[in-house]
């Protein structure tokens, strides 16, 4: 095997594990991260029988309920549905088969599903989180540990590598002697920190704005996704429930959420999504409102020893192109399956290929994702050149079927590993 993935015969550790806590405990591999990375990752292993632990520094009510992406790909879903982890999902998520751009105070749909043969499904990731936390640990009866603290892991660069934390009951220390890390604890998370520089790259791009991210306790006010070009900003309206809507406003990086009064924005909202023909928007109660400032990374290689990478802590994708969850998903799926091969058969050779597998597709949804930002922003730059380079890239889309074809395989995961 290569470094990506020593065998278990492998030399004397260069660094020895992490002097012994209160309590030593052992699994073959420890998930650092119930997010859906980590608990797809979870569900694959304990389906094939492979002995893992999750560590998630959060509660269980907390990750069931965090407000964050809420569209999946239609690859993801039959991905999921496959392996017995969609069945709630199906019964409850609403498909999309087109998107609409508003600009210019006109309307233009766009019939993905009509273009692609594919479709988007609506399932806010609170949902599926709770639906894989849900399998993996009262169905299936994993090993899942919620309210950790401190976690650290140690030895990735050798056959002994550990995970340890503080237990939020006792306040001990524990730790997990194991075989593989799998690094899912997202942007924030400190497995990517156990990267060594000189192994790992970090590639970011700026997109240069910010997106002030809504939840509206308000009624979709469209039957699909709508995307404002305006040059007073972008905007977006996403359907997250019957009862609320996921909006999004361009703003400054650096603004502050509490300069966005209600009155203000829904009078941008209005303004940036107005066109001839469509029906006024649903105000209501503003539950979230923070501002993301706009950028992407990519950590590659995104294994280094025996720590693995995947979702967030590997590479993180602003809401621009509604891609992150499938990534993460998608990561999981490969990784899952590359250590069963590795534990049912031998077979060391989806760990050797997993980072190269994984980032085909991540460097293809980054490219779709600056792409789609010019579009998006190119109105509201202030550069005429810009704005129309964008506005030509988007009428292509709509007059073009060899264009829009190329776009809706983006859009929507298909085809895209290339």
């Amino acid at each position: 095997m290569t470094a990506d993935a020593p065998t278990p015969s492998a030399p004397a550790p260069a660094s020895a594990p992490a002097p012994a806590p209160a309590h030593t405990q052992r699994t073959r591999v420890v998930i650092v991260g119930a997010g859906p990375a980590g608990l797809t990752l979870a569900n694959i292993l304990r389906a094939a029988s492979v002995d893992c632990v999750v560590l998630e520094n959060e509660s269980r009510d907390f990750i069931e309920q965090r407000p964050r992406a809420g569209f999946l790909e239609e690859w993801a879903v039959r991905a999921l549905e496959g392996r017995g982890l969609a069945d709630r999902l199906l019964e409850n998520t609403v498909a999309h088969t087109e998107c609409e751009f508003r600009f210019a105070g006109e309307r233009h749909r766009f019939p993905y599903a009509d273009v692609s043969g594919h479709r988007h499904y609506v399932y806010p990731q609170p949902l599926l989180v709770t639906d894989l936390v849900r399998e993996y640990a009262d169905v299936r009866g994993g090993d899942i540990r919620f309210g950790v603290r401190d976690v650290e892991p140690a030895g990735i660069d050798t056959d002994r590598p550990s995970v340890a934390y503080t237990d939020p009951e006792t306040g001990e220390r524990v730790r997990l002697d194991c075989e593989f890390i799998a690094g899912c604890d997202g942007a924030r998370g400190v497995t990517r920190d156990r990267m060594p520089s000189e192994h790992a790259t970090v590639a970011r791009y700026d997109f240069g704005v910010g997106w002030l991210a809504l939840l509206a306790e308000a009624p979709p006010s469209s039957d699909c996704v709508v995307f404002g070009i305006h040059p007073r900003g972008f905007a977006g309206h996403m359907a997250r429930s019957p009862q609320v809507t996921r909006y999004y406003l361009e703003c400054p990086p650096d603004d502050d959420p509490e300069n966005w009064s209600h009155e203000r924005v829904w009078a941008e909202l209005h303004a940036r999504l107005g066109a001839e023909g469509a029906q006024p928007l649903n105000e209501g109660k503003l539950i979230e409102k923070r501002v993301l400032a706009m950028h992407n990374y990519v950590v590659e290689p995104m294994a280094y020893g025996r720590l693995y990478l995947a979702g967030d802590s590997a590479h993180l994708l602003a809401p621009i192109g509604a891609k992150g969850m499938n990534l993460a998903i998608h990561d999981s799926l490969l990784l899952g399956d590359a250590l069963v091969a590795y534990y049912g058969k031998g077979d060391d050779s989806g760990l050797r290929g997993y980072s190269a597998a994984c980032l085909r597709r991540v460097w293809q949804y980054q490219e779709f994702s600056q792409w789609l930002s010019d579009v998006y922003h190119g109105a509201s730059s202030g550069d005429p050149f810009k704005a129309g380079t964008s506005m030509a890239r988007l009428r292509r889309i709509l007059a073009s079927p060899a264009a829009a074809t190329g776009f809706a395989e983006l859009f929507l995961g298909k085809d895209t590993d290339y």
